[in-house]
């Protein structure tokens, strides 16, 4: 397992932009597969984004629901990935967390065994 650190969260109007930043200790990340997810209130933990090696290159996927707003990247020099908010809607309210996995790629939160703390995001419309 890898320890990870999630910031960037906060309070945010709708429209507006956020970074989360996910630092890992104990692991470099360039080989794991990286997860943004998040957790609303009263709801379960969601698949937002994911980014996974292959080919010499890496991938990304995202949520229908964030598609075309939300961009996740990766810095292995920095072990750190993040994930660029923008166009932020009301919906968007969740804490978000951070997770890794060694292995396949997966959208599945289940499978992930290394999680951060969460970072909280709130959406004023």
């Amino acid at each position: 397992q890898v320890r990870l650190v999630e910031s960037g969260g906060g309070l945010v109007q709708a429209g507006g932009s956020l970074r989360l930043s996910c630092t890992a200790s104990g692991r470099t990340l360039s080989s794991y597969v990286m997860g943004w997810f998040r957790q609303a209130p009263g709801k379960g933990r969601e698949f937002v984004a994911i980014s996974w090696s292959g080919d010499n290159t890496y991938y990304t996927s995202y949520a229908d629901a964030v598609k075309g707003r939300f961009t996740m990247s990766r810095d292995n020099a920095e072990n750190t990935v993040y994930l660029q908010m923008n166009v932020l809607k009301p919906e968007d309210t969740a804490v978000y967390y951070c997770a890794g996995k060694r292995g396949s790629w997966s959208h599945q939160v289940a499978v992930y065994d290394s999680w951060g703390q969460g970072t909280q995001v709130t959406v004023s419309s």
